[in-house]
């Protein structure tokens, strides 16, 4: 049974959301700064409480409070925790996703369960330092999917461990580690991180390349390049450049790049099992306007490869509209790029396009596109 504190905590977040339109995730974040008495014990169930009501969403009965709701919904993810065929993929497929996604994606029973479980945490050790970041944590799990690559099965807050403060580790999903290992870049070279938030994929891009050659990182929203450039001052990066950039086909910078690297917004399909309530905060115009956003972002880009140079396009999401049908229309456009290969394969054809599934990584969706300049 879930505590009535946890319970009411839930529902004022819950209350939030409704009231003022904001995402369940920024809810929790501003609730959790005015209630700062709250341990991470209390943090952690009432986010559960928060996430599982709005996985749980279309099997709750909208006439009862919302405090009982959040017990129907927390129960349900127990017995689903326990049991995962405790509920029928026929049942998931009407239930667990909006109407629209089904005409937009294809939706396996395999994704549709994944959907419905609690998120794992995944981490990125600094380059060859996995092993001894997992025996000083503890409760780690290295995978064999990506270098470097963590997950952690432990409750302690890492934020306060010496090894965060000391810039050992990155807190970075599987999927986005796995974006930089598609660039590969090289020391030496010159990067564009071209949407760049607040830094997760440009500090792994500056590690991959031992802190050496320039990669620029830009984003529209200023707030996100001082955080960026909080943490690549922790983690001891400085061969990196900040410039602001707002998408348009005014560029930062007349530099001519080895890589550029468009990790597009999206709509974020491909991390609802971390954040359920964009379910159903997310439509099929939002889908279809974003598109348009990313193959503007492509194109703006394009031009300032060097001869050679590589444009990896990646995107948390997984809808046609946003993935196979933008990467199409750009390559359609484009007769000087040619498909480069992914990971290292052989042939650019088949597997310059990726689709990374949530159910097979236990990590977020993403799809990646690659492209080389011809020389």
């Amino acid at each position: 049974m879930v505590e009535s504190a946890v319970l009411n905590h839930a529902a004022r977040i819950l209350t939030a959301v409704a009231q003022e339109g904001v995402p369940a995730d920024g809810a929790l974040r501003h609730y959790f700064l005015e209630t700062r008495h709250l341990g991470p014990s209390d943090r952690r169930s009432i986010s559960r409480a928060v996430f599982a009501y709005y996985r749980w969403l279309q099997w709750l009965d909208h006439d009862l409070s919302l405090q009982k709701k959040l017990v129907k919904a927390t129960a349900l993810q127990t017995r689903f925790n326990a049991d995962e065929t405790s509920v029928k993929p026929e049942t998931l497929a009407a239930r667990a996703i909006p109407a629209w996604l089904h005409d937009e994606m294809d939706v396996p029973p395999e994704y549709l369960r994944h959907l419905q479980r609690e998120p794992v945490l995944w981490l990125r050790a600094r380059p060859g330092t996995a092993q001894k970041l997992a025996r000083e944590l503890g409760q780690c799990e290295v995978s064999d999917r990506a270098p470097d690559a963590l997950r952690f099965t432990g409750t302690q807050d890492l934020f306060t461990t010496p090894a965060f403060h000391r810039g050992a580790f990155e807190i970075q999903d599987l999927a986005s580690q796995l974006v930089g290992h598609a660039c590969a870049p090289n020391p030496g070279e010159t990067w564009w991180d071209a949407c760049a938030g607040e830094g997760g994929k440009l500090l792994h891009l500056a590690d991959l390349m031992g802190n050496k050659g320039v990669i620029w990182g830009s984003d529209r929203n200023e707030r996100r390049l001082q955080i960026l450039k909080r943490r690549t001052s922790r983690a001891q990066i400085f061969n990196y450049r900040v410039a602001s950039w707002n998408g348009s086909a005014q560029l930062p910078t007349k530099t001519k790049f080895d890589g550029i690297l468009v990790d597009a917004p999206c709509s974020g399909v491909g991390t609802w099992h971390r954040n359920p309530h964009a379910r159903w905060s997310t439509s099929v115009e939002d889908v279809r306007e974003l598109a348009v956003t990313q193959r503007a972002l492509l194109e703006h880009v394009a031009g300032a490869l060097k001869p050679g140079g590589r444009l990896i396009y990646s995107v948390c999401t997984l809808p046609k509209s946003e993935t196979t049908d933008v990467a199409a229309s750009f390559a359609a456009a484009h007769p000087e790029l040619e498909p480069w290969p992914l990971f290292g394969t052989e042939r650019a054809s088949s597997n310059s396009q990726l689709f990374l599934w949530p159910h097979e990584l236990n990590a977020n969706g993403m799809f990646i596109a690659a492209w080389k300049r011809k020389s």
